[in-house]
């Protein structure tokens, strides 16, 4: 697995290249996953987006990786989403569920934008300030 990092205003996208799997996890020179993003959660990120255009295979270590990476930065008081799965990995997360838990785009733009939603609420006054 190999990655590179880019900004879109407040917004981290990291975009994985190649396979996420135990064997890959274990001759790669490139820290897991789940350590580039626990870097990225201590130095101020918030908004992540895991953008696998580029993946070519996951295993269930590929799985741990992901649920990790939520982990923490929800830990944090932050999102992670993912763009871009290739079908046989959009299939992986359908059936292990991830996708309920994890936020899956069709596309950067999606999963940028939905960062950039704005919800308004009203909170009623409570009862004795009012006259």
């Amino acid at each position: 697995m190999k990655y590179t990092l880019r900004q879109n205003g407040n917004v981290t996208i990291i975009d994985v290249y190649g396979r996420i799997s135990l064997d890959e996890a274990n001759s790669e020179q490139e820290p897991p996953l789940r350590v580039v993003v626990r870097e990225l959660v201590k130095n101020g990120s918030r908004k992540l987006v895991l953008n696998l255009g580029g993946v070519t295979y996951v295993d269930s270590s590929g799985i741990g990786e992901f649920i990790s990476c939520f982990a923490t930065v929800r830990k944090h008081g932050g999102a992670l989403k993912i763009t871009n799965p290739p079908d046989q990995v959009k299939e992986l997360l359908r059936l292990t569920r991830v996708d309920t838990i994890i936020n899956v785009t069709r596309d950067e733009a999606a999963a940028i934008n939905s960062y950039r939603k704005v919800v308004k609420t009203t909170i009623p006054s409570p009862s004795y300030l009012e006259p």
